[in-house]
């Protein structure tokens, strides 16, 4: 079985050491290299990657950042010279972090285990697109109201609540942006501002440090500002 690979790196030193590292392993294929994050989200839009090798301290767009804005993620190795990132690495279920300069035999550990994960969720039975659910419930004036995703605009965090804007109608009900962050889905919806998660197909266009979802105006957080942008396929970072 064939592993298609992409390296990111801002380094040309380690970028040929990564790309020396892979050579030496039978099945796996470069499809890949780049310098900058940006160019790498271009690459992962129109390809299909099975293993990233993944630098962090990049200009412009970070590898966190990058794995943040990322919808669909393959197996991620991150590869950096600071260990202190290890710990937000692991948090965005990264397959295995390695700290430079790398040694072959840690790489070939790391490499087995990405290729378990791609392996593990090639096997994985996959759910026919007609039993995906499109709709969802929270509790509101007492009785669960169902809303359906397509219907939501953005909603809006107040304190303890979350007003839920979905088909003309605004719905309010006890709950946290973070727990909204998770019902939604995340192919759908993302978070622009520390209280605002938008429906991404709603977005008509970007002004400034607003979001135009039609008539809606939305602010647009800063340090939301590059995911977003990234998401979008904006690779400007000016508005």
């Amino acid at each position: 079985m064939s592993y298609r690979c992409l390296i990111v790196d801002d380094e040309s030193l380690a970028l040929r050491l990564m790309e020396d590292h892979v050579s030496k392993v039978p099945g796996l294929e470069i499809v890949g290299k780049c310098r900058h994050a940006l160019e790498a989200l271009q690459v992962l839009q129109r390809e299909e990657i099975d293993i990233l090798f993944l630098d962090i301290q990049m200009p412009d767009l970070t590898g966190v950042e990058l794995i943040k804005i990322l919808k669909h993620k393959p197996a991620i190795i991150l590869t950096t010279a600071y260990a202190e990132y290890a710990l937000e690495g692991y948090q965005l279920e990264v397959v295995d972090y390695l700290l430079k300069p790398i040694a072959l035999d840690r790489f070939l550990q790391a490499v087995r285990k990405a290729q378990e994960w791609v392996d593990l969720r090639k096997q994985a039975p996959s759910v026919p697109q007609t039993t995906k659910q499109d709709h969802f419930f929270v509790k509101s004036d007492y009785k669960q109201v169902r809303i359906n995703y397509a219907d939501v605009t953005h909603v809006e965090g107040l304190r303890e609540y979350v007003s839920i804007y979905a088909g003309g109608k605004r719905i309010v009900t006890l709950e946290t942006m973070k727990n909204m962050e998770q019902l939604l889905p995340s192919d759908l919806f993302m978070r622009v501002h520390k209280s605002y998660i938008v429906n991404t197909s709603r977005i008509k266009s970007i002004n400034g440090n607003q979001i135009e979802l039609g008539e809606i105006r939305i602010p647009l957080g800063k340090v939301f500002r590059t995911q977003v942008l990234g998401r979008l396929g904006i690779i400007s970072s000016e508005g």
